[in-house]
């Protein structure tokens, strides 16, 4: 691609700049960090650059999620002068420069695949290069349905290529014992890519709020954690396959559980089939981390995906934070560790373990969905940068 790009030819880069927001405030500037390559390489050879991403979810154009706010940090990361675009119109960014579009869900063309809004972004560059893995399994506007005005002119950016390298390491050729660990909150779609680790991976830990609607399908008092009825299906499903496969299901023993989170009363550790229906479980319990660190220390490769309960509060942290050492200990005698997700990425940034596995992706449904379909449909008709 090196002897391709042309100077006065405008890069698209759709990335993903879905950071972490609180009060105004940014906490993490991974996923900015981490574009930083391609972004480089194109400025090192004057190519005019406009960067497209989404933030967040917003059903309407509101202040708290407009990329105005990441101008300033992506200045000081680059040292360059970032343009503003309000909205996706034919503009022209001067040689070497960059500009950064509004929120992409700021237009109901995005979500929808809109093609008219599709031929409106690919107006913005003369090539497009796709750097959000995170977001390649989205059958969105900047991610499917804008290739098509680039015929021949579609590339992967060096994170994307990365990232498709380190997961296709588990995909082809995991070395066992190979152990899934997987929490959070995202129960449904989770759940049903499970199926795609039956019979490949040695054991697969469920804890955090992916447990609960298995638990209480088992018959288990769960009090008022986090389950759905449309979830229990799913689970049924889930183990009946299981039960025919060679993988073995762990999950917790016991779980920490509380009232209430603002509060915090009535915190105790139960048994995680006998939680008080007013209480709610915030985090795997002490019996369930050293089980589930039995099983990490011991494997060879490990995927996790999702924090073991509520751990952007300090006191339901402690499970997220015992897995995250385990698996570097681990990680340090030889493992592979890939760990992906943003909430699970986001914990190991704060517990100050960034550089401690093997990969760290920026995706966690994308990563996830990669190993159930590899042809994610951002994947699709990109060739390499260089």
């Amino acid at each position: 691609m090196s002897k391709k790009i042309n100077s006065t030819k405008t890069a698209l880069v759709r990335v993903d700049y879905n950071v972490p927001i609180q009060n105004g405030q940014i906490l993490d500037l991974k996923r900015i960090e981490a574009s930083l390559p391609t972004i480089n390489y194109l400025t090192q050879k004057h190519t005019p650059i406009i960067l497209i991403s989404h933030l967040g979810r917003p059903q309407k154009i509101t202040p708290e999620y407009s990329l105005k706010i990441l101008i300033k940090p992506i200045e000081r990361l680059l040292n360059k002068k970032v343009i503003f675009i309000k909205s996706p119109q034919k503009i022209s960014i001067p040689t070497g420069h960059i500009g950064l579009l509004e929120n992409l869900r700021f237009y109901p063309g995005e979500k929808q695949n809109d093609r008219l809004f599709c031929e409106e972004l690919s107006k913005l560059g003369d090539f497009y290069i796709n750097d959000a893995f995170s977001a390649s399994h989205r059958e969105h506007a900047s991610i499917s349905g804008v290739k098509d005005f680039f015929p021949n002119k579609t590339y992967q950016g060096l994170l994307l290529e990365a990232e498709l390298h380190q997961l296709n390491i588990l995909k082809k050729a995991p070395k066992p014992p190979y152990t899934i660990i997987v929490g959070g909150s995202k129960i449904g779609s989770k759940i049903h890519m499970l199926e795609t680790f039956l019979g490949i991976a040695d054991n697969i830990l469920i804890g955090g709020g992916m447990a609960f609607p298995f638990i209480k399908y088992l018959g288990g008092e769960i009090g008022k954690s986090i389950c759905q009825d449309s979830e229990i299906d799913i689970v049924k499903s889930f183990l009946h396959k299981a039960k025919h496969s060679r993988t073995k299901i762990i999950f917790p023993s016991d779980f920490v559980v509380t009232k209430d989170l603002i509060s915090k009363e009535q915190q105790k550790i139960v048994e995680s089939h006998e939680i008080p229906k007013e209480l709610m479980g915030v985090d795997i319990g002490p019996k369930t981390i050293r089980l589930f660190n039995k099983y990490i220390i011991s494997s060879q490769s490990i995927m996790w995906n999702g924090p073991m309960g509520v751990s952007e509060i300090s006191d339901f942290s402690r499970g997220t934070r015992s897995i995250a050492e385990t698996i570097k200990a681990a990680t340090n005698l030889g493992t592979y560790s890939l760990i992906g997700g943003g909430d699970t990425a986001s914990d190991i940034s704060r517990f100050g373990f960034a550089n401690s596995f093997s990969f760290i992706s920026t995706g966690g449904g994308a990563m996830l969905e990669f190993f159930k379909n590899p042809n994610l449909i951002g994947l699709k008709k990109l060739k390499k940068l260089k």
